[in-house]
C-alpha cells in the first residue's frame, strides 16, 4: 500500500461503511477513521432503516444483517398530560418487498457494514479522532490526526451533523440552534414474548410510534418508541433553539414521558441498559451546505441529509444513497486522475438525480411549517376534549356531535385550523 490512500472517510456511521464498501470493492485504497471504538458505538438514531437504499447496495441484506423487526404496526399519538389520542395503522402492505423499513440497533448495524467495508478490502482504524484536514495549495489532500498526517486523493466527511471538519475549511457555517434538534434515547431490555404481548405483534414484526405534544413538553419535537427483538428503544427529541424556552430539562421530559399513563406499562419490569444522547438535523433542504471542494465531499448527517415530516423520520435511507453517489462520483474521478472540485461535482450531480434531492425539495416547506406552537399545544388538547365529550358518559342530555366538535374547535379558532390546515397540505 501506497503512503497515499484513494480515499479517506471520517466517520463509521452508515453513509462512511457504506461508501468503504462501495469503494474497496471497486479496487480503491480506502481508510476508514471512527472516532468511537467502533462503528455506531456512538451512533444515535431511534433506530428505524427504510431499506429500499441499501438494498441495491446489499440484495437481500435481510436475511444477513441484524435487523431487529421488520415494521408492521404504525402509530402517531397526540399526548397530553393525561390523555393520548392515537392513530393506528397495520398492514401487511408496510413490509412489503422493496418498500419494507426495519427496526436496528445502530450499535450492531453499523458494525455489520463495517464488516463488509473490511471484507471489501477497506482498512478501518477506531478510536482515533480526526482533528483537521490537511489543505495544500487549497485543496484538502488528508487529514491529521494527533500528531499523525495522512494523505489521500479524496477525503469523505461522514461525521455527522455538527462536522466541524467542514465548518472548519468553509464548506458549512456553524449549526444554528433553528437547525437541529437535541435527543436523548433509552434501551429498555423486555423479554420477547412480553413486547409482542404489549404491542400485539407477532414474532418477527415490529411498531414504529411518534408522539407530539406532551412528549416534549409542548415544545417543537416529540417522543418515538421502536421495538427492537428484546428491548424497546425509546426517547425524546426536541428542536435545540426551543430548550431553553422549557420549565424541564430534556431528561426531565424523558422521565415524564416514561411515567405517562400510556408509556408506564409498555415499559413496566424493563431494564435499562443503554442511555445516549445526540444533535438531529432538522431544517432539511436549506442546511445542505457547500457538498464538495477540491479534494473533498460531504455526506449523510454531516450534509444534513435528514427529512422529518411528523409521522416519518427518514435519515438512514438518504446517508446510504449519499455515500453511494459520492463513491460513483469518486470512482470517475479515479479513473481521470482528477479529484478537483470540477470532477467531483458529478457527486452534486448524483444526488440531485436520485430521490435524495427530490425528495428533500418536495419535503422543503415542512420543517417551517412544524415550528407552529398549536400543532404541540393546542391540537393535542382538542382533540383529548373532543374524545373525553365523546366517550364520558355522565347522564346529562346529549349534545349533537358537531356541537361538541365545534365548542373545541372554537378554541383554538377556526381560522386557524383552516389556515394551519391548508399550510400543512402545501407542505405536504
Amino acid at each position: 500500500m501506497d503512503d497515499k490512500m484513494d480515499v479517506i472517510i471520517v466517520g463509521g456511521g452508515v453513509a462512511g461503511t457504506v461508501a468503504a464498501y462501495l469503494l474497496a470493492k471497486e479496487g480503491l485504497e480506502v481508510l476508514l477513521i471512527e472516532r468511537g471504538n467502533f462503528s455506531g458505538a456512538k451512533n444515535v438514531t431511534g433506530g428505524r432503516i427504510y431499506s429500499h437504499s441499501l438494498e441495491k447496495i446489499f440484495p437481500n441484506f435481510t436475511q444477513e444483517a441484524p435487523v431487529e423487526r421488520k415494521v408492521t404496526k404504525e402509530r402517531i399519538s397526540m399526548m397530553t398530560k393525561d390523555s393520548t389520542v392515537t392513530l393506528d395503522f397495520q398492514s401487511d402492505r408496510l413490509g412489503m418487498a422493496g418498500k419494507d423499513s426495519y427496526v436496528v440497533l445502530r450499535s450492531v448495524f453499523d458494525r455489520w457494514l463495517a464488516d463488509k467495508a473490511e471484507e471489501a478490502g477497506a482498512m478501518i482504524v477506531s478510536g482515533i479522532r480526526v482533528d483537521d484536514l490537511l489543505v495544500e495549495n487549497g485543496k484538502v489532500c488528508g487529514v491529521i490526526a494527533g500528531e499523525d498526517t495522512m494523505k489521500a486523493n479524496v477525503v469523505i466527511l461522514a461525521d455527522g451533523v455538527n462536522s466541524l471538519l467542514a465548518e472548519k475549511i468553509g464548506l458549512k457555517k456553524r449549526v444554528q440552534p433553528s437547525q437541529v434538534a437535541v435527543g436523548v434515547k433509552e434501551i429498555i431490555e423486555l423479554p420477547q414474548s412480553v413486547i409482542e404481548d404489549r404491542f400485539n405483534l407477532n414474532e418477527g414484526e415490529g411498531c414504529a410510534w411518534l408522539f407530539a405534544g406532551e412528549a416534549s413538553n409542548g415544545l417543537t419535537g416529540g417522543g418515538f418508541i421502536y421495538t427492537n427483538k428484546d428491548s424497546i428503544s425509546l426517547g425524546i427529541v426536541c428542536g435545540l433553539g426551543h430548550i431553553g424556552h422549557s420549565d424541564k430539562t430534556l431528561v426531565q421530559m424523558l422521565d415524564d414521558f416514561k411515567e405517562h399513563l400510556t408509556i408506564r406499562p409498555l415499559i413496566k419490569g424493563g431494564k435499562l441498559v443503554e442511555y445516549s444522547g445526540h444533535l438531529v438535523p432538522e431544517a432539511g433542504l436549506s442546511m445542505i451546505p457547500e457538498l464538495y471542494r477540491d479534494g473533498v465531499v460531504v455526506v449523510g448527517d454531516a450534509a444534513g441529509l435528514v427529512i422529518n415530516i411528523g409521522y416519518m423520520v427518514r435519515g438512514m435511507d438518504l446517508a446510504i444513497a449519499s455515500a453511494e453517489c459520492a463513491a460513483k462520483a469518486i470512482i470517475a474521478a479515479k479513473e481521470k486522475n482528477d479529484f478537483s472540485a470540477n470532477a467531483l461535482s458529478q457527486y452534486k450531480k448524483n444526488l440531485d438525480n436520485s430521490f435524495v434531492m427530490k425528495d428533500l425539495s418536495f419535503f422543503q416547506k415542512f420543517p417551517k411549517f412544524m415550528e407552529n406552537p398549536r400543532i404541540f399545544n393546542e391540537y393535542p388538547n382538542m382533540l383529548a376534549d373532543l374524545m373525553t365529550d365523546m366517550f364520558v358518559i355522565d347522564g346529562e342530555p346529549p349534545v349533537p356531535l358537531m356541537k361538541k366538535a365545534m365548542k373545541h374547535v372554537k378554541k383554538v379558532g377556526i381560522m386557524n385550523l383552516a389556515k394551519d390546515g391548508l399550510k400543512g397540505v402545501k407542505a405536504l
